[in-house]
C-alpha cells in the first residue's frame, strides 16, 4: 500500500483543506489525473473522516492521502473570554451566540488513529505538529507513509525524528492555517524557494512544496528548488469539485489582498484581508482552537449572508490565478504548463 511521493505519474498532491473545500469528489480527480488527492479530517469525527474515506475508494482505486490536525495542549481561558467579550456587540448585531465555555479539543484524535490503524489507508499527513514516534511506528506497521508538515528546518529535524517518510515544506505564501508546530510561534517568512534548500540542508526526506503555486513557472521553480511534488490548495478552490462556497470563490477574484492572521482561530492563517481581520486580528489570542469554536457561529453567520467582510476567506498569494472547471484538468494544465 505505500506510496512514493517522489514516484508520482503527475508531481501534484492536493492539499488538504479542512473546513469543507476539501471534498472526495476534489481527491478524486486530483488522483485521477495521476497526482495524490487528499482529504481534510480536521475538524471533523473519525466516523465522518471514515465516511469521507468509504466515498473515495468507491469512486477510484487510485492512492490518496488523509490529513490529521495534531492536538496541542489547552490554551489561555482568559484571554479567549477576553477575546470574547470583544467580539460580542458584533455577534449581537447578527443574532449570534457565541460560546460560553469552550473546553480542552483533541479534534477526536485518538479514536481517528485508532480508525487508521483499523483501516489504512495509502497517506496520512499531520498539521500543527507529529504523532509521537510510537503513533507514527504503528501507522508504519499498517503501511501507512507519512507526511509531516513542516515551516522551518528545527521542524524537518523534529519530523525526521519520529518518523516521516516525507515532509511537505510549507512557505509563507501558503493559504489557510501556516503548519507551525506551536500554536504561539510566528510563521516565518522565509519564501518557499529558500525554504526549500534550507531544509534540504538538514535532510535527505523528500520534500513536497506548497505555497502560492499558481501557475506552470511556480511549479517548475519548486521542483527545481528540490521538491519531488507540489501542493495545491487555492490553485484548486474555484474547481467544480472543490467544497468552498460561493462568495469565496467571487472573492479569490475580488479581493486583492491577503494577510496571515489569528482573528478567525487563534492560529496564524492566510486569508484574504477583509474587514473582520482589520478589526480584530490585532487582539486575536495565540490559542487554538478555542478562538476557531469562539467565532464558528459569527463566520456561519457570515457565510449564510455572503459577507465576505465577515468570512473567513482562506487564500495563498496567488489566488488570483484560481481557475474554474474540472480539477483533473486543472491539475493536467498546470503540469503540462509546469514541463513547458
Amino acid at each position: 500500500m505505500a506510496v512514493r511521493l517522489d514516484e508520482l505519474a503527475v508531481p501534484v498532491i492536493g492539499a488538504p483543506m479542512a473546513g469543507g473545500p476539501s471534498t472526495p469528489g476534489l481527491a478524486v480527480a486530483v488522483s485521477r489525473a495521476g497526482g495524490l488527492g487528499f482529504l481534510a479530517a480536521g475538524m471533523k469525527t473519525a466516523s465522518g473522516m471514515s465516511d469521507q474515506i468509504a466515498a473515495v475508494r468507491k469512486a477510484t482505486d487510485r492512492p490518496y492521502g488523509v490529513n490529521l490536525f495534531v492536538p496541542g495542549p489547552p490554551g489561555d481561558g482568559a484571554a479567549v473570554a477576553a477575546y470574547r467579550e470583544r467580539l460580542r456587540p458584533e455577534a449581537e448585531q447578527w443574532g449570534v451566540t457565541l460560546p460560553e465555555v469552550i473546553g480542552p479539543d483533541r479534534d477526536d484524535w485518538e479514536a481517528k488513529l485508532a480508525a487508521l490503524l483499523a483501516d489504512p489507508v495509502p497517506v496520512v499527513s499531520y498539521t500543527f505538529g507529529l504523532p509521537t514516534a510510537e503513533e507514527a511506528a504503528a501507522l508504519r506497521a499498517v503501511g501507512t507513509t507519512q507526511v509531516g508538515t513542516v515551516t522551518t528546518p528545527e521542524e524537518a529535524l523534529a519530523a525526521e525524528a519520529v518518523g516521516m517518510d516525507a515532509l511537505c515544506v510549507q512557505g509563507p505564501e501558503a493559504g489557510g492555517h501556516r503548519g507551525t508546530h506551536r500554536v504561539a510561534d510566528e510563521p516565518g517568512e522565509l519564501p518557499l524557494l529558500e525554504l526549500l534548500p534550507a531544509v534540504r540542508q538538514v535532510t535527505a526526506l523528500p520534500l513536497v512544496a506548497a505555497g502560492g503555486l499558481g501557475d506552470g513557472a511556480a511549479v517548475a521553480a519548486a521542483l527545481r528548488a528540490g521538491a519531488v511534488a507540489v501542493q495545491l490548495g487555492t490553485a484548486l478552490l474555484r474547481s467544480d469539485e472543490s467544497g468552498a462556497p460561493a462568495a469565496h470563490r467571487a472573492a479569490l477574484t475580488e479581493l486583492p489582498e491577503t494577510v496571515v492572521t489569528r482573528a478567525f482561530t487563534g492560529r496564524p492563517a492566510r486569508g484574504l484581508r477583509n474587514a473582520f481581520i482589520d478589526r480584530h486580528g490585532p487582539y486575536a489570542p495565540p490559542v487554538y482552537p478555542e478562538v476557531n469554536h469562539l467565532t464558528a457561529p459569527l463566520r456561519a453567520a457570515a457565510a449564510r449572508r455572503g459577507d465576505t467582510g465577515a468570512m473567513h476567506l482562506w487564500a495563498g498569494t496567488a489566488h488570483h490565478l484560481a481557475r474554474t472547471g474540472p480539477a483533473e484538468t486543472i491539475v493536467t494544465e498546470l503540469w503540462r504548463a509546469a514541463r513547458g
